[in-house]
């Protein structure tokens, strides 16, 4: 059984430690160019797997496209949040994690859902049984902001909302804008940026069930 709640709201202040590089310690102007899209489709467009787009706000959530294509149909949806940021580096500070708004369409047909906040793990019923899932949804609750208030750095941990439904099928994380740095704490090599700020990317083709990410960054002002 799903868990629901009404409250939307970006969790708890505190100075954040120091992530490992690259490009923490760099500036980033309002504005710069945003971490570059995938130029040709791939998983969870045209192969098995799971796309996630994250657009991050300036209060700390972020607003969340994910594609997914499974290799087989299903009619449940398993849905996971991200962890709390208790001992997630780059963070460690309780977080409370939660999906509101969140809406979900199987082989081209709106699922009717009557609860669209999350705030536990559980089993989404689908109306048909399919193999390609998009869902849009509002995350908020996962991000620790920067002190003083008048800063726009924070960390925050995301990861696919279907992530326990795909398994190992490879992931593509993007986050748009304001990314200095990424850390994939369930991967052997935790270290998971690509490239240099500002363009910056996430390491591609990560294993669903690890596509936990803890992300720096900068948010919008």
């Amino acid at each position: 059984m799903l868990g629901y709640s009404a409250t939307v709201a970006c969790s708890g202040a505190g100075a954040l430690p120091v992530a490992p590089s690259p490009g923490l310690n760099s500036s980033r102007p309002s504005g710069s160019t945003p971490a570059p899209r995938p130029t040709t489709p791939g998983p969870g467009e045209t192969v098995p797997g799971i796309q996630l787009i994250a657009v991050p706000q300036r209060n700390g959530s972020f607003d969340m496209t994910e594609n997914v294509m499974l290799p087989a149909a299903t009619d449940i949806l398993p849905l996971q949040l991200p962890s709390s940021g208790d001992h997630l580096p780059g963070m460690m500070a309780r977080t409370t994690p939660r999906v509101t708004n969140l809406k979900v369409v199987a082989d081209d047909q709106a699922v009717p859902i009557q609860h669209t906040t999350v705030t536990a793990p559980g089993d989404l019923p689908l109306t048909v049984s399919a193999t390609r899932i998009k869902l849009t949804y509002t995350l908020s609750g996962s991000a620790v902001l920067a002190t003083p208030s008048t800063s726009t750095r924070a960390g925050a941990a995301i990861r696919p909302l279907t992530s326990a439904a795909g398994g190992n099928l490879p992931t593509d994380v993007t986050v748009t804008s304001g990314l200095l740095n990424a850390v994939c704490p369930l991967l052997t090599e935790t270290r998971c940026a690509v490239g240099d700020p500002p363009i910056l990317g996430i390491q591609p083709g990560i294993p669903a069930s690890k596509a936990l990410v803890v992300l720096q960054l900068d948010l919008p002002r």
